[in-house]
């Protein structure tokens, strides 16, 4: 297994943001569409929260979309907005940090994502999918 390559070689860079202008509706059909489970909350080019799919189905309502993703009414995305379920002020590294120190952080803090910066400026995330997609390739290259 190749030791201290950086996240910058597994992170995501093709970002889906959100705002704090953004409702719950765009982010559940965002996190349906994209496959996703974080969301990087930006302002301008700097990351000021998380959401995660798992804090909106918290909610006990992640079906505001029918099967036409068609909008269904639902009080509580209109009573609620995405700063108030967010995390705010996440952890974030480096895109030069190793990949061995995003297992540490993701493990210690008991988190599934890690937005990466540079100058303080989002650049990627990296998610604990990248991580096992990462060491599963590891493996597969020790065995053939």
């Amino acid at each position: 297994m190749k030791r201290l390559e950086p996240v910058s070689k597994i992170m995501t860079r093709k970002l889906i943001t959100l705002t704090l202008f953004d409702d719950l509706y765009k982010a559940e059909k965002l996190f349906k569409e994209n496959h996703i489970r974080h969301i990087p909350i930006v302002k301008g080019d700097h990351i000021i929260g998380m959401l995660s799919c798992s804090g909106i189905e918290r909610i006990g309502f992640l079906d505001s979309f029918d099967s036409d993703e068609t909008k269904v009414d639902n009080a509580i995305y209109s009573m609620l907005n995405i700063s108030q379920l967010m995390v705010r002020n996440p952890i974030v590294i480096n895109s030069s940090a190793t990949i061995k120190s995003v297992v540490e952080i993701l493990a210690k803090n008991e988190i599934h994502a890690l937005p990466v910066v540079e100058n303080k400026i989002l650049v990627g995330i990296v998610t604990t999918t990248d991580v096992l997609n990462y060491l599963l390739e590891q493996y597969e290259l020790e065995m053939s």
